[in-house]
């Protein structure tokens, strides 16, 4: 394996790996249908606009190690402040342990913001995203979407944090040493290592991550964590009985415990066919009745710029399902025909369109800058510290 592999080298293993939040990046880039305009609702500009899990880049499909020009683009459309960034992808969701791969790729990432100090900037401590704001730069925060990488050596936290790694999540869809995934039919829950990762976690003011993770895994988790803790990308079970989605019950414990539940743009919003934009809306709204309007936010699970479907995306995007399904970690939902991401919302702006759709269901100015980052940004606080 390559020390640095490239970009799309990083993408193309995490998909046969089982990460569906890279999914959708080998693609050829061209301009999206959606037309891409500055946001009709007022406040955007003035908002810390927060991807609970997402990433730069996925403008072409080329080998190259670099973000390039079109990359940054679409980043200033965004608007976004930061972005909760996966940098273990090529371990996620298997029972390899990954730690090698997980340093290549902590150490890909490094590289590209010394390659662009003036637009990207790592977020180590929740200060810095007001220091990305100010700069106009996109904070990039370390996370984790998979255990995996400790392997057995819950020390290695030390390294991972000395790193930058701030989010731990702590399971994918299947099982591991920390606990049960969504996708195991034992729904086990956490095992006596993943309590004392949680410790530990607590201890490093860490944010844990319960994405993926099983119904047990969540509410014991949840239970046994000393801080408030992070559900980054999911949907409401109680609108799409997906394993992927959580239930009432999950989402309120997290809220009591002062958390966050970020809502993401995948096919699991919907029981049947391609979600759009107002499946997302409904489950934001769902998210916020349950939980309070102070612990919702948007977790994408994709790539800042909008995906060209080419030939040649329908027939890499439907491999990528046949890998994910031989791996045996494919949820329910996931088929060739319905894409990863929302076809109304495929445009680099597309927070600053999802500002205008709650706006015109009358959610008021302070709600909506609470769900596009606002809410994120204060549970970093509460748990990093400032």
């Amino acid at each position: 394996m390559n020390p640095v592999l490239p970009r799309r080298g990083f993408l193309s293993l995490a998909a046969g790996a089982g990460a569906a939040a890279l999914l959708p990046y080998p693609v050829a880039r061209a301009f999206a249908a959606a037309a891409e305009a500055k946001s009709g609702w007022a406040g955007y500009d003035r908002a810390v606009v927060i991807d609970t899990l997402g990433s730069p880049g996925g403008s072409i499909d080329d080998d190259s190690n670099q973000l390039n020009a079109q990359d940054f683009v679409d980043i200033g459309k965004s608007g976004l402040t930061a972005v909760n960034l996966t940098v273990n992808s090529q371990g996620v969701g298997s029972y390899a342990r990954g730690f090698d791969a997980t340093i290549d790729e902590i150490a890909y990432w490094n590289s590209q913001i010394a390659a662009h100090p003036d637009r990207l900037l790592q977020v180590r401590r929740a200060a810095d995203l007001a220091e990305a704001k100010r700069s106009n730069r996109l904070g990039l925060i370390y996370g984790f979407q998979d255990a995996t990488p400790f392997g057995e050596n819950l020390d290695r936290l030390d390294t991972f944090w000395n790193l930058g790694v701030r989010v731990y999540q702590l399971t994918y869809n299947k099982r591991n040493l920390v606990g049960d995934g969504c996708l195991e039919p034992g729904n086990a829950g956490l095992s006596a290592f993943g309590r004392k990762l949680v410790e530990k976690l607590n201890e490093r003011k860490a944010l844990i991550d319960l994405s993926h993770a099983g119904e047990r895994t969540t509410l014991e988790a949840t239970a046994a964590s000393k801080a408030p803790i992070a559900i980054t990308h999911t949907g409401c079970a109680a609108i799409n009985a997906n394993p992927r989605n959580k239930t009432d019950n999950e989402l309120k414990q997290v809220a009591a415990k002062g958390g966050y539940v970020g809502i993401y743009l995948m096919p699991f919003l919907r029981g049947k066919g391609q979600p759009m934009a107002t499946d997302l809306i409904a489950h934001i709204e769902h998210a916020v009745e349950v939980c309070g309007e102070d612990h919702v936010g948007i977790g994408t699970d994709g790539s800042v710029s909008p995906v060209a479907v080419t030939e040649k995306f329908k027939k890499d995007f439907a491999k990528q399902i046949e890998n994910r399904r031989k791996a045996g970690i494919s949820a329910p939902g996931e088929d060739p025909s319905v894409y990863t991401f929302l076809p109304d919302l495929n445009r680099a702006d597309r927070f600053a369109r999802i500002a205008e759709l709650l706006a015109a269901r009358k959610h008021s100015d302070a709600r909506i800058a609470k769900i596009l980052g606002g809410n994120f940004a204060r549970l970093l606080n509460d748990v990093w510290g400032a």
